[in-house]
């Protein structure tokens, strides 16, 4: 009866490791999709949804050739001497997400495809993308998350994303037009480079005069952001509507509205947005929630002066690029004591003044500062972490120039207080 009895006892020995396992890796996170095919000769973006996040925060995404175990940590990390490039900074669009858990945009750098498409031609077939965890509720292990990726060309098979967009007047000949009420505008033309194939969905809209600016998240494709934050994007007057498919090739010149649509009725300032819709990727189609036509940065706008006489166009007209802020604390970021928390931001053009808005996690204002433009650095008040029961807060800074005018707007920023 002992070797039978000793079997019982390695079956059930077994059955309780099987169940510890399985239970331990329902709490570990998750990613879709876990795999993806990206461009050999150029960039990619891939659209990421996180499971099991909770009480996680991703601190570093970087690309290599081979993973090794991390423990004591949890899962798989990059193996050093095989370290390709980190996410850039600039690119990184990670944020929390009540439908998902976390959503993440993996952007891969030309740079990095290079690195892996030499190890390919070595015979490597291929790399990967670890997403680094780690823990806001206390001590405890780090957590790898892996993105496997495979290179091909720019065929059907590879994820479809934005790579880089600009927008032109009139085939590039003029920057920023300078017109009277009763002249036509310049051809609009809107430059695009992508990776795969889909279907390019959007619209043409207008800031008129007076309206306040759009912010860096209004103008992400939609792609880029997590399901309930895509309605919340703030909508200005709509010009024109495009749908059109994209077949692979990686260029395509999207014709801009309709010059009798171009609104010119006000003296002052416009811009031209151009708002991409998320659509299905048919490069990645396990995603829960439509990807394609992602991109890691913001989209850019195309600005021009009305003018009842010949006067010359203000000074804050002449740029046609978003405002690309430098905020400090990181996005996500966890703050020991609200006695430690100093805010910090880069300057703006022309800024005479800024305003530092500070709500909470329900986006109830919790305090305001007005600060000088030479001050770029604003230190909390100790009482700070007391007007939040759970320490989680959200902050943004305007910019102003002359007669009160909203120059720029940062994006909105979480961070939490520790207790």
């Amino acid at each position: 009866m002992k070797p039978i009895s000793s079997f019982i006892h390695w079956i059930l020995a077994a059955a309780v490791l099987f169940l510890w396992a399985t239970t331990a890796s329902a709490q570990n996170i998750t990613v879709a999709p876990d795999h993806a095919t990206v461009y050999s000769q150029g960039a990619t973006s891939v659209f990421l949804t996180f499971s099991n996040a909770a009480n996680r925060r991703p601190v570093s995404g970087t690309f290599c050739g081979d993973i090794v175990p991390a423990a004591p940590d949890i899962g798989f990390k990059c193996d050093p001497a095989t370290v390709y490039g980190s996410l850039p900074v600039r690119y990184d669009q990670s944020r929390t997400s009540a439908v998902t858990g976390y959503t993440d945009v993996m952007s891969v750098p030309p740079s990095v495809a290079r690195r892996a498409y030499q190890d390919a031609v070595a015979g490597k077939g291929t790399f990967f993308y670890v997403r680094r965890f780690v823990r806001t509720d206390g001590p405890g292990p780090d957590e790898y998350v892996v993105v496997t990726l495979r290179l091909s060309g720019n065929g059907a098979a590879t994820s479809f994303s934005l790579t880089s967009v600009r927008l032109l007047w009139d085939e590039g000949r003029k920057t920023v037009p300078f017109v009277k009420s009763d002249e036509p505008l310049p051809s609009i033309t809107a430059e695009i480079s992508y990776t795969g194939t889909g279907r390019l969905v959007g619209r043409w809209e207008i800031v008129k005069p007076g309206d306040s600016p759009p912010t860096a998240t209004d103008l992400l494709p939609e792609a880029a952001l997590p399901p309930e934050e895509r309605g919340r994007q703030r909508r200005f007057t709509q010009l024109s509507r495009f749908n059109v498919q994209l077949p692979p090739g990686g260029r395509y010149s999207l014709p801009g509205p309709e010059n009798w649509r171009v609104n010119k009725s006000l003296v002052g300032g416009y811009q031209l947005l151009l708002r991409i819709e998320a659509v299905p990727d048919p490069g990645n189609p396990v995603n829960a929630v439509p990807a394609g036509a992602t991109a890691g940065f913001s989209l850019p706008t195309l600005k021009y002066f009305v003018s009842a006489g010949d006067a010359p166009p203000p000074a804050d007209v002449l740029s046609n690029e978003p405002v690309e802020w430098t905020l400090f604390p990181e996005n996500q970021a966890v703050v020991p004591a609200a006695s430690e928390l100093a805010f910090k931001w880069s300057a703006t053009d022309r800024a005479k003044y800024y305003r530092l808005t500070i709500t909470d996690g329900a986006g109830k204002a919790v305090h305001s500062a007005m600060l000088p433009a030479g001050r770029l650095e604003y230190r909390a008040p100790s009482w700070l972490g007391e007007r939040t029961p759970d320490g989680n807060l959200k902050w943004k800074v305007q910019a102003f120039g002359e007669g009160n005018r909203l120059l720029s707007e940062s994006p909105v920023r979480e961070i939490r207080i520790g207790r």
